[in-house]
C-alpha cells in the first residue's frame, strides 16, 4: 500500500483563482479529493466541516461571527448541509471589497452539485471561482502507479481511497460508497419508495455505458414510469454518478440520432454494480470495451475541468450506423474528433468512422485521431493514433 499524496492537476487553477476571487467553491463528487487537495494547499487555514453537527449549529447561531474570526480565511467541508452560506458569504465579500483590510480567502466545498450550485450561482455570481474535481485521471494515477495495467484502471477507477487499499479493499470501499449514497444522500434529494427498483435502475444504468439512454426501455425494464427513470437520471447526473454525452446535430443531409449516451464518472464504481470485480472477469466481459471507452472520455472531461474550463464534447452517430465515438468542439466551431478502441494491436480499419465523418463535413474536422491500448503512436495534427495515456499530449499537437 503506498500512502503518497497523489499530484492533482487542478492545484494550478486553484492557486490562480485566488488572483482574482477571494471565495473558491469546489465541487464533485464525494470521496474525490477535494478535503485532502485544500488542506494540503491551504494548511495553514483554519478547517470546519459542516458534517459535524456542532460545527454546523455554531456557524447556523452567529454566522457573521464564524466567518470573520480568522483573518487570513478558512475552508468549509460539505457546504451542501448549509447551503445559505453564499447568502452570508455575499455580504461578507462586499464589504471586504470596500476595506483596506488584508482579503480573506474562503474555500467552499461540497459534494451535492443541485443544491450547492444553485445557490452558488444566485448569491455568488461574479464573487467566487467555481471549480470541479472529478476522480483521480490516467495522468495523476501515473505520478504514483506508473506501471497499473490498463484493467486495473478500470476495475479501480478514480477515487484515490481505492488505490490505497487492495483488490477485497476495493469491493468494501465501493460498497461503503454505494449504500451511503443511497441511504443518505439520495434520500435527502428524493423520495425513493422501493430501493430495489432503485438498485435495479442504477445497475442497468452501469450496464448500458457507451450505449444510447432510452428512458423508455428503462421505465420498462424497472417498473416505474418514465418520469421517474427522468428525475432519477437528473439526480445521478447531479450527484456526479453518471452524464450523458449528447450527439452532434449539424445539418448535414443525414438522419442523425436523438438519443444522448450514458456514461459513469467512475468506471470502478461501475465495473462494481456490474459485477465485474477481477481482471479476470474484466478480459472477459462484453462491456470491457465500452468500459474503457468511458475511462477515456472521463480522461478528456477532467483535462479541461482540471484548467478550470468546460470542453464541448459530442458524439456522432446516424441512421446509417455510422459512428464517431467522440467529438471535441472549438469555440469557432471545429470538431477534433476520436476513435476509441480497448484493443492493443493497431489496425487501419479503425480509422473508417473517422474517414467518413472527414469525407462527410471535411471543412469543419480539425483533427482525426485514434486512441487505443497499443504503443504504436504516430501523435501528429491530422489523422494521428496513440496510447489512451498520451491523450494530453495529443491534445496539445491537434490544438497546434
Amino acid at each position: 500500500m503506498n500512502n503518497q499524496l497523489f499530484d492533482r492537476e487542478l492545484l494550478d487553477s486553484i492557486n490562480n483563482a485566488f488572483r482574482y476571487f477571494s471565495v473558491l467553491t469546489l465541487t464533485g463528487p464525494r470521496q474525490s479529493g477535494k478535503t485532502t487537495l485544500c488542506r494540503k494547499l491551504f494548511a495553514d487555514l483554519p478547517y470546519y466541516n459542516f458534517e459535524d453537527i456542532s460545527t454546523l449549529s455554531a456557524f447556523q447561531q452567529d454566522p457573521k461571527s464564524f466567518l470573520t474570526k480568522h483573518e487570513d480565511g478558512m475552508i468549509i467541508d460539505e457546504a451542501q448541509r448549509f447551503p445559505d452560506i453564499f447568502s452570508y458569504l455575499q455580504v461578507l465579500i462586499d464589504e471586504q471589497n470596500f476595506t483596506e483590510n488584508k482579503k480573506r480567502k474562503f474555500i467552499i466545498t461540497g459534494s451535492a452539485n443541485f443544491s450547492l450550485m444553485q445557490k452558488a450561482t444566485q448569491s455568488m455570481a461574479g464573487r467566487t471561482a467555481v471549480m470541479t474535481l472529478l476522480p483521480l485521471s490516467t495522468q495523476e494515477i501515473d505520478t504514483i502507479y506508473p506501471d497499473a495495467k490498463t484493467d486495473v484502471r478500470i476495475l479501480r477507477g478514480g477515487y484515490p481511497a481505492v488505490w490505497k487499499t487492495n483488490d477485497e479493499g476495493r469491493g468494501y470501499l465501493l460498497s461503503n460508497y454505494y449504500t451511503t449514497y443511497v441511504e443518505r444522500d439520495l434520500r435527502s434529494l428524493i423520495n425513493i419508495k422501493d430501493l430495489t427498483q432503485f438498485n435495479t435502475f442504477i445497475r442497468l444504468c452501469a450496464g448500458r455505458i457507451g450505449s444510447e439512454c432510452n428512458a423508455s426501455a428503462l421505465s420498462v425494464e424497472v417498473g416505474v414510469s418514465v418520469p421517474t427513470i427522468q428525475s432519477w437520471l437528473s439526480i445521478l447526473e447531479a450527484s456526479y454518478i453518471i452524464y450523458r454525452l449528447h450527439p452532434y446535430h449539424a445539418n448535414i443531409g443525414k438522419r442523425l440520432t436523438k438519443t444522448p449516451k450514458l456514461y459513469f464518472y467512475d468506471t470502478g464504481l461501475a465495473a462494481w454494480l456490474m459485477g465485474i470485480n477481477t481482471e479476470e472477469q474484466l478480459a472477459v466481459h462484453p462491456q470491457r470495451g465500452n468500459l474503457f471507452e468511458n475511462m477515456v472520455i472521463n480522461d478528456l472531461q477532467k483535462y479541461y475541468l482540471n484548467k478550470a474550463e468546460r470542453a464541448e464534447l459530442f458524439f456522432y452517430r446516424d441512421k446509417g450506423q455510422h459512428e464517431v465515438d467522440l467529438l471535441r468542439m472549438n469555440p469557432d466551431g471545429s470538431l477534433h474528433a476520436y476513435e476509441i478502441k480497448s484493443s492493443m494491436t493497431y489496425r487501419s480499419d479503425y480509422f473508417d468512422g473517422l474517414h467518413y465523418l472527414q469525407k462527410l463535413i471535411k471543412e469543419r474536422i480539425a483533427s482525426s485521431t485514434l486512441l487505443y491500448d497499443g504503443t504504436q503512436e504516430s501523435i501528429q495534427q491530422y489523422d494521428s493514433y496513440c496510447n489512451y495515456r498520451n491523450l494530453p499530449e495529443q491534445i496539445k499537437a491537434s490544438n497546434k
